[in-house]
């Protein structure tokens, strides 16, 4: 199971990202699932400081396809791996939808990632629209399907995926631990009809639709909830371990 905080646009300046790293640290103490945080990239450096010989991992909320080159802005995979990145976000609902990445552009940054020995959490997810349309399965499946046709993935855990219904993000709401997992299962199937038992059958799928303490023990029990993709209560060390001690208590 892995708990990861995104904490987007927040804690971004060095300090903060040393001390909100610092907090997560001391309050999940040893913890007996994976935990992760990703922070902005201008506080990878203080927060890698700070997570140093810790049981936290680090992870990035984006990156370029390519290696380097005149990409104005960007930050390419190898300078997350020289801050000892483990993870990055890849395909975030608000990616796609303020920056208009395409499920070919998550494609491509999940080669690299894996090329770069990064572990990618590939976001997919239904807008409410495409939900009272009744078109959610279609379009999480197309989202899976293109962004990891022909991965060399192998280990399973080289991949996460992260189901986050974009009608659930920054809301408030949450799908009810049913609803997550019915979707949950659709994702692992689709993974198993992709890359077989082997692969498909073991790949960690996080749900991020705006998991809280008092709601992740029911979600997190759930079959093919594998741990939460953590945006909010990511952003205060206890409420983030009261995420982490529920993921602890159904593992």
């Amino acid at each position: 199971m892995l708990i990861a905080g995104n904490w987007k646009m927040h804690k971004a300046a060095p300090d903060e990202a040393r001390a909100l790293s610092e907090s997560v640290v001391d309050a999940v103490g040893a913890p007996e699932v994976q935990v992760a945080v990703c922070p902005p990239f201008t506080g990878l450096a203080a927060a890698a400081e700070a997570l140093d010989g810790a049981p936290v991992h680090l992870g990035a909320q984006n990156m370029h396809a390519e290696g380097e080159g005149a990409f104005t802005g960007e930050v390419p995979a190898g300078a997350l791996r020289a801050y000892d990145c483990r993870y990055v976000i890849l395909g975030h609902s608000e990616r796609r939808a303020y920056y208009g990445e395409t499920d070919d552009d998550v494609a491509e940054k999940a080669r690299q990632a894996l090329r770069r020995e990064l572990v990618p959490i590939v976001c997919v997810g239904e807008s409410l629209e495409e939900r009272r349309d009744g078109r959610a399965q279609d379009v999480v499946a197309r989202q899976v399907q293109t962004a990891l046709d022909g991965l060399p993935i192998g280990d399973p855990s080289r991949l996460v995926v992260a189901y986050e219904p974009i009608w659930a993000i920054g809301t408030g709401e949450s799908a009810e631990p049913e609803q997550a997992q019915e979707m949950h299962a659709f994702i692992r199937e689709t993974l198993i009809e992709q890359h077989g038992e082997s692969v498909g059958g073991a790949v960690q799928i996080l749900y991020g639709g705006s998991m809280k303490p008092h709601n992740a023990e029911a979600l997190l029990a759930q079959p093919d909830i594998n741990g939460g993709l953590i945006g909010s209560a990511s952003l205060e060390g206890e409420s983030f371990a009261g995420i982490v001690e529920a993921g602890e208590q159904v593992t």
